[in-house]
């Protein structure tokens, strides 16, 4: 029970950090392209970590290198689109659209691990889904949601759709992966490969004509590029990683459901992108989505 607990709060530690991301890269991406950005934020977490790592990456059989691929294509996956989506979409949007992925995250879990979340999570989803809809209005009335999200659905919001998809699939197969092997290996081996894809990425926008070459390193960039390779990648990636297991994928998709509201607290402060009253009663929809979730099997 004290690892149940002891690994919940350093979920919902990490996704504190977590929503601090969305205003900073979206400041950021002001000076930077996306994939550039990408490139660097998880080059130097990679550059960073290795040191700490190496001895045990001699051990790794191909077994544990396999899994630890799979989980950092997910991975790439869900931070390239959400990175991109960032460039055509608001702060409070993104984290709104990437916290749907607590939706997607029980039915994986049922069609990979034939696994059912349980009636509190169930219920819980339900709450949290309907308090992320209020949180993303931006007026005091319901249906200006609903009319945002039928007519001004724009590529970035899709492409953070598919971030929602792809990290709902990493929360499930973090589940079976961070029991089997070596935690800090599977950190790195994430991180790599996300900056590998990120250099990659870069290039092929590069050879395919896409502009990618706005770079300027201002005091922006570099505090983005500190905050999460830092604290974003290197210190979250390793706390998910090692607690995620002491809980389901469904209660796990729950607690980073809280993403959106500290995401628009610093939006609000960062980005002046006000919450509305709706807003304030969707954060008490996620919060009492948690609680059900807990006391409720």
């Amino acid at each position: 029970m004290l690892k149940k607990y002891t690994g919940e709060s350093a979920l919902l530690f990490t996704t504190v950090i977590w929503g601090g991301t969305f205003a900073i890269i979206k400041t950021a991406l002001g000076s930077i392209s996306p994939m550039i950005f990408l490139s660097f934020r998880f080059s130097v977490a990679a550059i960073l970590f290795l040191p700490f790592v190496f001895g045990r990456l001699k051990k790794l059989d191909s077994s544990s290198i396999k899994g630890g691929l799979i989980l950092g294509l997910l991975y790439f996956g869900g931070f390239a689109t959400q990175t991109l989506g960032l460039n055509y979409t608001s702060a409070t949007k993104s984290a709104f659209i990437t916290g749907t992925f607590v939706i997607f995250t029980p039915i994986f879990q049922i069609i990979i691990e034939k696994k059912l979340p349980t009636k509190g999570n169930i219920i819980g989803i339900i709450l949290v889904a309907s308090g992320l809809l209020f949180l993303s209005s931006r007026e005091n009335h319901f249906l200006d949601v609903i009319h945002e999200f039928g007519t001004n659905f724009n590529v970035g919001d899709y492409l953070t759709l598919i971030c929602a998809v792809f990290y709902s699939l990493y929360i499930v197969y973090l589940d079976i992966v961070s029991k089997k092997f070596d935690n800090l290996s599977l950190v790195f081996m994430q991180i790599s490969v996300t900056a590998v894809g990120g250099i990659t990425g870069a290039m092929i926008f590069q050879a395919t004509g896409i502009d990618i070459s706005r770079f300027i390193l201002n005091k922006d960039v570099i505090f983005a590029v500190i905050y999460t390779s830092l604290l974003a990648t290197i210190l979250t990636t390793t706390l998910q990683t090692k607690f995620q297991k002491y809980t389901t994928p469904a209660k796990a998709g729950i607690i980073f459901s809280f993403e959106p509201i500290f995401a628009s607290v610093v939006a609000f402060f960062l980005l002046s992108e006000k919450i509305s009253n709706f807003g304030f009663i969707g954060c008490i929809f996620i919060f009492c989505g948690l609680l059900i979730s807990e006391v409720v099997d």
